[in-house]
């Protein structure tokens, strides 16, 4: 699913939502769950808008680079943006990967590496103590500043071995308590949007928004 290029210049500022992002799926999952309480907005991915620079994701908590990113984009486009960040916490690794996740062994994004240093840290940790959880951090930056965030998790374990062509990151060692037996990457996009910890912060968000965690 590609990025459809948008001239910034006919987006309505008042009714325009950027998402720092440059993958049209994440953007499509914050759109359909946003957009029921922000019924009159548009959402545009950043990288529809241009090729910015990322920021230096410098946070010690994922709230912390959620906000870097968001308030990266509200600077480069001048609208209101949205954000996410995420990571694997392990517990027996006292909370390790978590805000470094993406770049575990070095280098960012390097999903076999990242998943073989998990397995070597993870080593004789017997199946009681393997317990984790992904995390996902969504903030919101509205036209006046205002900060409105949600956080989500999605409980599990940490396999032994990589199972599953779906997914990407740590996906093929994470088992979630939701689906017994099954690791992230062996659910389908639709099996694993429904359980993921991004959802589940989308969907704090989206209470927020409308009021009804008050």
């Amino acid at each position: 699913m590609a990025l459809e290029p948008i001239n910034i210049e006919e987006l309505d500022p008042a009714r325009t939502i950027v998402v720092a992002t440059g993958n049209m799926h994440k953007l499509v999952e914050i759109e359909a769950i946003l957009s029921r309480v922000l019924t009159d907005v548009r959402f545009v991915a950043l990288g529809q808008l241009g090729d910015f620079d990322d920021p230096e994701e410098t946070g010690t908590t994922f709230l912390e680079n959620a906000l870097i990113k968001a308030e990266a984009a509200v600077e480069q486009t001048g609208f209101p943006a949205i954000a996410d960040d995420s990571g694997l916490v392990v517990d027996a690794l006292d909370g390790e990967p978590g805000v470094y996740s993406a770049r575990y062994a070095g280098v960012h994004g390097d999903d076999a590496a990242n998943n073989a240093k998990l397995l070597a840290n993870m080593e004789g940790v017997a199946d009681a103590d393997r317990t984790a959880r992904f995390v996902s951090v969504v903030a919101l930056i509205d036209a006046d500043g205002l900060v409105t965030y949600g956080e989500g998790t999605c409980e599990g374990t940490v396999g032994y071995e990589e199972r599953g062509e779906f997914g990407f990151g740590y996906d093929p060692l994470f088992l979630p308590d939701d689906t017994p037996g099954k690791t992230m990457a062996e659910l389908t996009s639709d099996e694993k949007n429904a359980i993921s910890h991004r959802f589940h912060a989308l969907q704090a968000l989206a209470a927020k928004l409308a009021g009804e965690d008050e």
